[in-house]
């Protein structure tokens, strides 16, 4: 056993993303501490009361039932059934667990009869629906308790999070509490805490109860930390619940926002500003997949469309001697420009950017193609280093699946001329002053995080910036190529249009 544990407590890692303030100390410094907790208490090991909030749970909750108690630190299992009109709760009788009702229908009143019934101090809240769970999570996320290196935990798990948590949480928790933007799943179910702790948050009873009790805690003093639990597969909600969600999660932010004195009306067109850059991200994107395991990326400027959409708005603006001057430039990085570029445009209105990409010529054979590599199978997207309020709008138009481009900020609907180099242009791991390229949205499809993991990348540009981007590519094509050195590689296939493309064996 203290062979098991000493290895376990190496290979914690938690720790808080740069852009929070919540602080945890380092594994080694809990792994001296666990040893000592290890020495002065034979019964160490059941440490904590998992509770399980279930709802018609019948088909997964005995495998989650079977998992806590699989933990070493897992002292009892407490499912509290939310009345199930289903077999959920003799099945985990049989399984095991203590089984009480629910003193009222909600995932927060669950939780509360939890704890009250819990016979530890340390709380570990699983959802009834979970599959794929990597070993020993229970016992990762009351490390830091146990450590008293955090109060309140919650678990990270996967590249991103869910759609309401992409769209809302993420964006309202940048605005209203800056201080929690770098928790990763703060919608996520899997919780660790005091019972002394929990006892003094507020349970809200519906879906903000996860949101709820992160600002109430954070509120309330308490040590936030994040734990990695690698990835987990859980059951996706339907569109109309996820509707639901979303406008809770948003109300009981307004409500925390409000009771903390932070909601001013300035906020809220910031909030829905935050919002629409979240669509820009790959963490977006990747939670819009459905099961798709391929994925073909068109460059905008010069491939679906003849023209460069900075050189049209710059025509509509009055502004092309600026932008010319600009574009002669040839000292500056390409990072640089880009900022000097968006500069040209501060005090536009958002609608002549939305009139300039929606007037801008679409290639013959485009929509026919996009149609073609969905029916495919594959995920279609619109690749840019221009902006997404473009991008987005010519991917509609050509009905792609999604838009990664750099994103232009916006206040009261006029652009501030502050430009926001997508990050996902940049590697995952970036040492030093590295450029932005197309490339590493390649890696980020390719990478091994993504479950289940792409087999196929298709990459289409025009110019020597989707260069580095066609060479990783499994399949890559030029179409009016710019630059006479993407003929030099062969796997580089030149293509004279995108009718001529769909003639070809290789889509069809």
């Amino acid at each position: 056993m203290k062979v098991f544990l000493m290895r376990l407590w190496r290979k914690l890692n938690y720790f808080l993303r740069t852009k929070s303030h919540i602080a945890v100390q380092s594994s080694k410094e809990v792994l001296r501490r666990q040893e000592t907790a290890n020495q002065n208490s034979a019964a160490y090991p059941s440490l904590c009361s998992v509770v399980i909030p279930a709802l018609n749970e019948e088909k997964a909750i005995e495998s989650v039932i079977r998992y806590a108690q699989k933990d070493s630190f897992t002292g009892e299992v407490i499912v509290i059934d939310d009345s199930s009109i289903d077999n959920t709760a003799a099945i985990s009788r049989s399984a095991g667990a203590r089984v009480y009702t629910s003193s009222m229908l909600g995932k927060g009143a669950s939780m509360q009869d939890g704890i009250q019934v819990a016979n530890h101090e340390y709380i570990v809240f699983l959802d009834g629906d979970l599959s794929g769970l990597e070993e020993n999570i229970i016992s990762k996320m009351i490390a830091p308790l146990v450590a008293d290196e955090a109060d309140f935990v919650k678990a990270k798990f996967g590249r991103g999070g869910g759609r309401v948590t992409e769209l809302t949480a993420k964006p309202m928790l940048k605005v209203f509490f800056p201080e929690l933007a770098g928790i990763s799943q703060p919608l996520g179910g899997i919780i660790a805490a005091k019972a002394s702790l929990l006892k003094k948050l507020v349970f809200e009873s519906g879906y903000g109860v996860d949101i709820g009790l992160l600002i109430d805690a954070h509120l309330k003093g308490a040590r936030i930390c994040e734990v990695d639990i690698g990835s987990l597969e859980h059951d996706s909600q339907p569109l109309v619940d996820l509707t639901t969600m979303a406008n809770e999660v948003a109300r009981v932010i307004h409500h925390y926002s409000r009771h903390a004195g932070r909601l001013h009306v300035e906020q809220i067109s910031e909030m829905y500003e935050e919002q629409r850059l979240a669509s820009a991200s790959f963490d977006y994107i990747i939670n819009r997949r459905k099961n798709r395991r391929k994925v073909v990326l068109l460059d905008m400027d010069g491939t679906i469309t003849p023209n460069r959409f900075i050189k049209d708005l710059a025509a509509f603006t009055h502004t092309e001697e600026t932008l010319e001057a600009l574009l002669d430039v040839s000292q500056n990085d390409a990072a640089t420009r880009s900022q000097q570029i968006a500069e040209i445009f501060k005090f536009t209105h958002r609608s002549q950017f939305e009139k300039v990409a929606m007037s801008m010529p679409i290639k013959p054979g485009v929509i026919e193609f996009v149609n073609q590599m969905k029916r495919n199978g594959f995920m279609v997207g619109l690749i840019s280093d221009s902006y997404f309020i473009a991008a987005e709008i010519m991917r509609k138009r050509i009905f792609a699946d999604f838009a990664i481009a750099h994103t232009l900020k916006f206040r009261n609907d006029i652009c501030s001329g502050e430009l926001n180099l997508n990050k996902d242009f940049y590697p995952e791991r970036s040492h030093g002053n590295l450029l932005p390229c197309k490339s590493n949205v390649i890696k980020r499809f390719l990478s091994k995080i993504n479950k289940p993991s792409f087999v196929e990348v298709w990459a289409i540009g025009d110019n020597l910036n989707d260069l580095d981007m066609l060479l990783l590519a499994d399949k890559a094509f030029v179409i009016d190529p710019k630059s006479s050195e993407l003929l030099k590689h062969k796997h580089i296939k030149n293509i004279s249009s995108f009718e001529d493309l769909l003639q070809t064996d290789i889509v069809s």
